[in-house]
């Protein structure tokens, strides 16, 4: 099965049925698959070959899905390309990506103009939305452009999709995906997740990211379900995009949860056909579920984890909770993961080792990095970067990323276990704790905290609790407030800018 095949047979099945919605705007399958097929003879037309780099900077909107599944018809690779990157970064990643045609949104004309500047690559501009000076109007290009699928020969294994990673750790890699690869994600979310042709999805994570696209979009038009945009997130938007639509599904990060719950115009009218939620990005703390429980009664948790680089590949379906809490779920039923030591091998059951995975899922490789590559797939698993520890049930729980932990006079301590402590305190909506520098210990742990709104919390009772529930060498040494994180698109914090200051001048993978 290719990328184009699952609109094309939605779009069979479902022909005047809308596939997506948004603001005023709505289209049908039939109508999405004949301007993806119309798109893609234009690219054609454009010179695209096999393999060929088409970028895209949009925020969420219809075209954005003519584009992805119109470039899946001609053999090229998509590009999905982040709308919070500036000029430099823009430039960066266009060029290491090798661009040659750039679709974007008119709001970032200036963006695009400053970073085309330097890229000799690009030979053709797309522009989405009103008409744009050196650039394709994407409506006038696809006018008088034929509405079947292209005849080009594209193979399952093919190079298709391209998304980078969050940049957590520092200059974003681009993972490129095949067509082979995100369909076998689409099957799994669209089995654990029970999306249904009867379901109203909401993508309320941005497009460029494989959370919207390829764990919540494509499985959403395998399905034949309706798709619900939001341009950029917004609890009132979003409110009253559900309430409008009727929106049955979604995929939030925490933070989102996290402000729907807390939202002081909080009305559970808005969300009465609202019935599946899936989540990742982060942990998800347990006042937000428990809050979402009572205001939202309805609702039924699937806690989903994965990685740009394997798909998802771990599911907690509701029936597991309250029992497993803090669990990231069961392997899923299409993919293969193990708990390794470095040598690859198993580890027991409760021992700490490395998520590891292989199969359909895992990507073909780090576009033009082949060290990354070879660190990425090794002993025939893709490693994930994130410790855990399976119990006998086969059931996962996260320790901490790889490169988080620190390491204190020689013994080895999980953030994400000092983290887990500080978030029972009911004052605390989130933190991050990690290593920074100190010349006895090596490293000891920081502990950065947003609290709740109108909460009050001292650094004495945060010392303590931790002291009281963890070993006395696991406290932060320092907790400081802060009103903000800085954060990757899908809500994960960026621990990395948290600990540049203290690691200035000094050695420390981050």
């Amino acid at each position: 099965m290719l990328t184009g095949d699952m609109l094309r047979r939605s779009a069979e099945r479902f022909p005047e049925k809308r596939a997506i919605l948004w603001q005023d705007r709505s289209i049908s399958y039939g109508d999405l698959d004949r301007e993806a097929s119309r798109f893609a003879h234009a690219l054609l037309g454009l010179g695209l070959g096999k393999g060929g780099k088409v970028g895209i900077l949009s925020r969420n909107r219809i075209e954005y899905g003519s584009v992805f599944f119109g470039t899946a018809r001609t053999g090229g690779v998509i590009v999905n390309i982040s709308v919070l990157y500036a000029a430099e970064e823009l430039a960066y990643v266009l060029d290491k990506a090798d661009v040659e045609i750039l679709v974007y949104e008119d709001v970032f004309a200036a963006r695009v103009a400053e970073a085309a500047q330097s890229l000799p690559k690009i030979r053709h501009l797309i522009s989405l939305g009103t008409a744009q000076p050196g650039a394709h109007d994407f409506q006038a290009l696809i006018a008088d452009q034929p509405d079947h699928v292209p005849e080009v020969e594209i193979h399952e294994d093919d190079p298709f999709c391209m998304t980078y990673t969050g940049g957590t750790t520092g200059r974003p890699k681009g993972v490129l995906a095949s067509h082979r690869n995100r369909i076998t994600t689409a099957h799994t979310v669209m089995h654990h997740e029970n999306i249904q042709e009867r379901d109203v999805v909401g993508i309320v994570t941005p497009l460029f990211h494989v959370a919207a696209l390829n764990i919540m979009f494509q499985p959403a038009v395998l399905a034949g379900a309706t798709c619900t945009f939001l341009t950029k997130w917004d609890v009132q938007d979003f409110a009253h995009m559900a309430q409008r639509t009727g929106m049955t599904a979604c995929f939030m990060v925490p933070t989102q949860v996290a402000m729907v719950v807390s939202d002081p115009n909080f009305q559970a009218s808005n969300y009465v056909q609202w019935e599946k939620l899936a989540f990742a990005g982060a942990p998800m703390p347990d006042w937000v579920q428990r809050d979402l429980m009572e205001k939202l009664p309805a609702i039924r948790l699937t806690q989903i984890y994965g990685q740009s680089e394997v798909g998802v590949i771990t599911t907690l379906g509701h029936w597991h909770l309250p029992e497993r809490l803090g669990s990231i779920g069961q392997q899923a039923y299409n993919v293969d993961l193990a708990v390794v030591d470095p040598d690859g091998n198993a580890v027991a059951p409760g021992v700490i080792g490395e998520l590891v995975s292989r199969g359909a899922n895992v990507m073909l490789e780090y576009y033009n990095e082949p060290e990354q590559t070879a660190k990425f797939f090794r002993h025939g698993w893709g490693w994930t970067g994130d410790l855990a520890v399976m119990d006998e049930a086969g059931f996962v729980t996260l320790v901490d990323r790889s490169k988080d932990m620190i390491i204190s006079g020689g013994e080895n301590i999980y953030p994400k276990e000092i983290e887990n402590a500080i978030f029972g305190l009911d004052a605390v909506a989130e933190c991050a704790v990690f290593g920074i520098p100190d010349d006895k210990w090596g490293e000891v742990p920081a502990a950065y905290i947003l609290l709740k709104a109108g909460a009050v919390l001292e650094t004495e009772t945060v010392v303590a609790h931790c002291e009281k529930t963890l070993a006395r060498f696991k406290r932060p040494r320092i907790v400081t407030f802060v009103e903000s994180f800085p954060k990757t698109p899908i809500g994960k914090i960026q621990k990395n800018l948290l600990r540049e200051p203290f690691w200035a001048g000094r050695e420390k993978n981050i």
